[in-house]
């Protein structure tokens, strides 16, 4: 396999500006990426840790424990609970925040583009968590069932939001699929027990999920699907053996989805540099774009070519390169890092 050709970012980028983080992605992968998010800044930061906060506003549902459990950025990290003797069904949620922030930060995105700093063709990204992620973070027991529906319609609403705030031609949506991994790898979740609350197969039910999710993006939006471990400090809740639980939900997801992905990203941890990890990945299905998280700021460009090597007698289509996450958690100071090792070990579009 030739060279990696191109790259992505799967969202979160250390910096505190969304105007900031677009110029220095420009300025350095600008012919490398085909997306560009807005870093995932404000309370994004730390991804879906500030759900609890908006969902303990609705009338219904309560914090779990007397006192807030502080988290960075203000957050109360407290978990939520339907209250006694309230009907899911009849709950009303406030805005979720997702679409709010991409209707603040794609204007900024419009105006570089339109001022050459942002070159054309490049669309703007927004990621969005799933409802599994939510659900299975912050309720537990029944609650988690009753939830559910409730809160995937909140978050299809702001979908629907974002889509018809931006032009279909300059948006590209990811969905962000962490919780459902762990569930399928039967992980702990850093502590907590990562378990499914539908019946039948755990995979089938998390790719009917996903793929339900992947069909609600409108035709002529991109749609991508970041698989992941997780990221809290830079950690996964679980180390994957090898990528065939990646291979198999990606391979059920294409084939169960109406229409095709723009892309699919895959981590690759650190210290997998081996052929064992790789080697699943040659029953990948074909997609429109792969990703692979090759990149780690730790060990920067001769780290990135190990992985590549190794990927490379295993992959049997085109592939670009990632960092196996969201970069928003890494240490102050290493972000041009970063993106710089992805324009050394891959090719520009």
């Amino acid at each position: 396999m030739s060279e990696p050709q191109g790259a992505h970012l799967t969202g979160s980028v250390n910096y505190d500006d969304a105007e900031l983080t677009m110029r220095t992605v420009a300025e350095i992968l600008g012919a490398h990426v085909r997306r560009i998010p807005d870093g995932e800044v404000g309370k994004r930061f730390h991804w879906i840790m500030f759900q609890p906060d908006v969902l303990g506003q609705a009338e219904g549902i309560e914090r779990v424990g007397e006192e807030p459990i502080p988290f960075p950025a203000g957050i109360d990290a407290r978990p939520l609970r339907l209250a006694d003797g309230v009907d899911a069904g009849q709950l009303v949620l406030p805005p979720l925040g997702y679409a709010a922030a991409a209707l603040e930060s794609y204007p900024l995105f419009a105006r570089l583009r339109e001022e050459g700093v942002i070159r054309a063709g490049t669309r703007f990204q927004v990621s969005l968590p799933t409802p599994v992620a939510v659900i299975s973070s912050f309720f537990q027991g029944p609650d988690r069932a009753a939830i559910e529906p409730v809160y995937a319609d909140a978050l299809l609403g702001e979908l629907e939001q974002t889509c018809a705030g931006i032009p279909h031609q300059d948006l590209a949506i990811q969905w962000d699929v962490a919780s459902e991994m762990g569930i399928i790898e039967g992980a702990s979740g850093y502590g907590a027990p990562m378990q499914p609350w539908w019946g039948g197969d755990v995979l089938d039910g998390a790719v009917t999920r996903l793929a339900a999710l992947v069909d609600s993006v409108p035709g002529d939006v991109e749609v991508g699907v970041h698989l992941c471990y997780g990221d809290a400090g830079e950690k996964h809740f679980i180390e994957p053996t090898d990528t065939a639980n990646l291979v198999r939900v990606a391979n059920a997801l294409t084939s169960a989805t109406a229409r095709r992905l723009s892309w699919l990203h895959l981590p690759v941890p650190i210290d997998r540099d081996d052929a064992a990890y790789f080697a699943p990945l040659a029953d990948l299905a074909p997609v429109d774009e792969l990703y692979l998280g090759l990149v780690h700021r730790e060990d920067g460009a001769a780290g990135a070519r190990r992985r590549i090597a190794a990927a490379g007698a295993a992959v049997r289509q085109p592939y670009g390169v990632a960092t196996e996450c969201g970069i928003g958690r890494a240490p102050q100071g290493t972000t041009e890092g970063i993106l710089r090792t992805h324009a050394e070990v891959a090719a520009p579009w």
